[in-house]
Parts: structure tokens; C-alpha cells; sequence
């Protein structure tokens, strides 16, 4: 648990992850470690017990801001990283000892980079050479494995208004009330639920629009993120390429599609909505999603992460090596 600590005494919010990247080289054990750069400061891992691995542990270094130092209780610890997801590569490294102690040696950890703000390590390794026939995801999934997931899509709006003296509105023309009109175009819009994943969802950051109270608001900017579904996610693009206007800029820039992955009997299922390095990760040819922790409490203050819920993972991973071996 000593090298647990470690691990989560470091910051790695997203775009810091290096430092952490770089102990982890020089401390973790295996026949090969491998560093790669991302292309963006950061740097991803790669542990090898074999020079061709069939199985292949992955997990992310980075966290989403503020950092929060660990605190070790009875039963749990709490802090930044503790189930999303240090503690996923931590369980996986475990269970990597355990398969090499018991004499296994075609498996690796892969630990990356930049997942939580676009999966830009995870796209890197994408474009190397290597090739494995299955890749284990860790994500907050409560040990359950990932049966489908949904998909992400990403969009910049930019609103141009007609800024005019706030006491006469009908001169003028505010951004803030063409983003209201947005918004109530968009709860309308009725896409379709899925059988098997549900509504679509979306969330607004990154709202700006910095205008004096007195003045009709000349422009205002954000980003909507879709969580998408196999029923809407082409349905969501082709509507939001259709906001596109004189006073509307609509731009794309990124995403994946909702997936289904890989289960194995024995195993409790369920599907999830939030995204993971897996869609990106194009090296492998099956990919299962599993991990302690629950993304209830991941990106929270009050993240945390059970011993007994580690522990079981640990034993999940082995079990997953020699159910697929």
C-alpha cells in the first residue's frame, strides 16, 4: 500500500502527469519498461513481461484539477486519483507481480497520458507498431465490466450578437438570448433513446460572455459536450450542423461513438455513459472495460476508493488473464 501512497502524492492533474510518469519508470518493476512521448510534454508507459504480450493492462496517470492529497482511513482511501484512475493502473500492476510470481509472462501495463482532456496519449500509442490481441481498460465501473458504452461528441459555439444600449433591446440583438433560443431548440429536438444505453445526454463549460449589464451582449462562446447513444449519435451531429448560421458557428472537433466491448462469463455487466481511452486504442483486437471504484465519486471532492473494492480488482484481473489465456 506504501507504493499506493506514493503514487497518489504526486499532482497529475492533466497536462502535469510527466513527473509522474517518469517515477513511475523508475520505480515500477518488469523485463522492459518503455517510455514514449506524447507529443504534448507528457509521456506514456509501457511495462512488458514478454516481447509479445496477448494481454495488455491499461490505464490512465492523468486527473482532473484540483489536485487533493490522499488520506488513508480504515476501510478506504480519499483524495484526487484514488479510483479515477491510479488506483485502476495500481490494481493492475498488483495483479501483474501476482500472473509473473505465478510464472505468466505474455502480459504488459500500458499507463498513458491526457486521457481526461481528449485521450491524447492513448491516439499517440495508437499510431505505433504494436499490436496485442486484448486490451483491459481500468475505469471506475464498481468491478463490473462494460458490456457498451456511450459515445462522445464535442462542439465550439460561438454566438454573434448586435450590442445596442440595454434600455432599447429592439435595436439590437443579444448572444445571451440567441444561446437561450439554442438551448430551448435543443431540449425539443427528441432524439431517439436507445434500447440499450438510453437518453442522450449533454452538458454546457466554458460559457463566456463578458459584457457590461448595460450593453446587449456582443458575442458569447461555450462547449457542449453529447454523451451519444447506437440510437442518436449520428442524429446529433447532422442536427448540430444545422444550428450553423449567420450568428451561429458551430465547430466539431472531436469524439468518439458509443461501442460495445468484450464481457466474459462470470463476470457482473452493466453499461456505462462516460468515455474512456478504450474507442482510441485501435492496436488491439477485443477490449474489455473493468475496474474498482465508482464514477459516482470520480471527479468529486469526496472521491475515493474501498480496500475491499482494490483488493477485488487485483483478483478480477488475474481472473480476466487466465479466463482469456
Amino acid at each position: 500500500m506504501e507504493l499506493f501512497r506514493q503514487i497518489l502524492s504526486f499532482d497529475s492533474t492533466s497536462g502535469r502527469e510527466r513527473e509522474l510518469g517518469e517515477w513511475l519508470a523508475a520505480h515500477l518493476e518488469a523485463p522492459s519498461v518503455e517510455t514514449f512521448e506524447v507529443g504534448d510534454g507528457t509521456l506514456n508507459l509501457l511495462l512488458k513481461w514478454s516481447d509479445a504480450p496477448r494481454v495488455v493492462f491499461c490505464s490512465h496517470m492523468d486527473t482532473v484539477p484540483p489536485y487533493i492529497p490522499p488520506t488513508f482511513g480504515e476501510d478506504r482511501v480519499c483524495g484526487r486519483g484514488t479510483c479515477d484512475a491510479k488506483g485502476q493502473f495500481y490494481a493492475m500492476y498488483r495483479a501483474c507481480r501476482r500472473l509473473a510470481d505465478a510464472g505468466h509472462r505474455d502480459f504488459a501495463l500500458l499507463i498513458v497520458s491526457g486521457e481526461e482532456t481528449g485521450s491524447w496519449g492513448a491516439k499517440a500509442f495508437a499510431r505505433l507498431p504494436f499490436r496485442a490481441p486484448l486490451l483491459v481498460v481500468g475505469e471506475p465501473t464498481d468491478n463490473c465490466m462494460v458490456s457498451a458504452s456511450k459515445g462522445t461528441k464535442r462542439f465550439n459555439l460561438s454566438f454573434t450578437g448586435r450590442p445596442f444600449h440595454s434600455g432599447y433591446p429592439e435595436h439590437g440583438q443579444s448572444a445571451v438570448e440567441l444561446f437561450v433560443d439554442f438551448m430551448e431548440r435543443l431540449r425539443a429536438a427528441g432524439f431517439p433513446d436507445d434500447p440499450v444505453l438510453g437518453p442522450t445526454t449533454w452538458n454546457v463549460g466554458k460559457l463566456l460572455s463578458d459584457n457590461p449589464q448595460n450593453i446587449l451582449s456582443p458575442e458569447l462562446s461555450c462547449r457542449i459536450y453529447f454523451r451519444t447513444t447506437f440510437a442518436s449519435d449520428a442524429a446529433v451531429v447532422a442536427w448540430m450542423r444545422a444550428q450553423a448560421g449567420e450568428m451561429l458557428r458551430v465547430e466539431e472537433f472531436g469524439g468518439d461513438a458509443p461501442a460495445r466491448y468484450l464481457t466474459l462469463p462470470g463476470f457482473p455487466q452493466k453499461t456505462v455513459a462516460f468515455g474512456s481511452d478504450a474507442p482510441h486504442l485501435s492496436n488491439f483486437e477485443k477490449k474489455i472495460i473493468c475496474g474498482p471504484g465508482s464514477i459516482t465519486v470520480a471527479h468529486r471532492d469526496d472521491e475515493y476508493l474501498s480496500f475491499a473494492d482494490l483488493e477485488q480488482a487485483v483478483t478480477n484481473y488475474v481472473r480476466i488473464y487466465e479466463s482469456y489465456h
